[in-house]
């Protein structure tokens, strides 16, 4: 159930943001918001003055913090946009719901489903809004996509494939092998094909998976099969090795939905039905811009909602039981490039 509460807004209804990092999903994010009606970035805040200064140069930010204490103790702040490395997400997201804020966090929503579920009580029980940065559920083809599902226009899901892999070579050192920080494919790219899957179908019943770890013990190509009671399956992949297509499709008992590379940021998809002549959709905005899900932040805030319906809470909560960075953490590690099991964890 959707709960509301009363958000701080200025008197003209602005809502305030404060950005907490300043990698480069945050510059993509305020650079995305200047295009948003009534959405304004107040305050920024860092590990260090220096990188919160730059940024706040950069975007015209008023206010600047070389801590996250600031940002989250300013009275102007409404929302607060977790921008931080996913190790991070429990800590900061957790700080700024103590601090009364609204949050929206970057996806995953943190490290593992024990550190999401804490996340949701907590929003829950203060009724303060959050929200994953699922940016691709915010995304009007995407949501067109769910859809002609829901409507049935392929009949009854059999089958949903997807995939994100880039080609590399990252090196040791690089943040998406460090498992410190929660590297690994399977919380950066794989979150597409199973957040699509889930989507379309929900959470569920079964999942088999197969990785290949770094000698760090990160998942380096991880294959996925989930399984439904309804009997529909999907094939999923992600891989910090392979440039794989990139694409998506649905495949039901009366059609199928074919979604071409970049199918988390589509420009166009195509919709197959027999006897019919296929049905090509095509975005009338920029399918890469992250505005349709500060946006969707927005339109909540201002209606006093705590959830949001594009990208429910328990929806986060079901995907992080599905995926599981970091096998090797639960059973003895293998031997560097050898493959490792992979399942549902906690």
């Amino acid at each position: 159930m959707v709960e509301t509460c009363g958000v701080g807004m200025d008197a003209n209804g602005t809502v305030r943001w404060g950005i907490l990092a300043t990698g480069g999903i945050a510059e993509r994010f305020a650079t995305d918001l200047r295009t948003l009606d009534g959405a304004e970035v107040v305050a920024v805040a860092s590990r260090t003055e220096a990188s919160a200064k730059g940024f706040a140069d950069r975007f015209g930010i008023p206010r600047a913090y070389g801590e996250w204490a600031g940002l989250l103790a300013d009275g102007d702040v409404d929302v607060v946009y977790v921008a931080t490395p996913h190790h991070a997400h429990r800590a900061a997201a957790g700080l700024a719901l103590e601090a009364g804020k609204a949050v929206l966090c970057e996806k995953a929503l943190t490290l593992n489903a024990r550190e999401a579920a804490e996340l949701v009580a907590l929003a829950r029980g203060r009724g303060l809004f959050l929200m994953e940065a699922m940016w691709m559920y915010c995304n009007p083809l995407i949501r067109r996509i769910a859809e002609l599902v829901r409507d049935g226009a392929v009949g009854e899901v059999r089958t949903v494939q997807a995939d994100f892999g880039l080609a590399g070579p990252f090196d040791a050192g690089h943040r998406l092998r460090d498992p410190a920080v929660g590297g690994g494919a399977l919380l950066d790219l794989g979150v597409y094909p199973v957040s699509f899957a889930h989507l379309l179908l929900g959470e569920p019943a079964a999942v088999h998976a197969h990785a290949r770890l770094s000698p760090e013990g990160v998942d380096l190509n991880t294959g996925m099969l989930l399984g439904w009671d309804s009997g529909a399956s999907a094939l999923l992949s992600c891989s910090l090795e392979a440039d794989t297509p990139m694409t998506a499709s649905v495949t039901g008992t009366a059609g199928r939905i074919d979604v071409p590379r970049g199918f988390f940021f589509p420009e166009r998809f195509t919709l197959h039905r027999a006897g019919r002549e296929p049905e090509e959709f095509v975005s009338a905005e920029d399918p890469h811009s992250l505005r349709h899900e500060a946006a969707e932040v927005t339109r909540c805030l201002r209606a006093g909602a705590t959830e949001s319906p594009l990208v429910p809470l328990d929806g986060s909560l079901a995907v992080m039981r599905t995926r599981r960075p970091g096998p090797a953490r639960r059973r003895r590690r293998p031997s560097p490039g050898r493959s490792a099991r992979l399942g549902p964890g906690p």
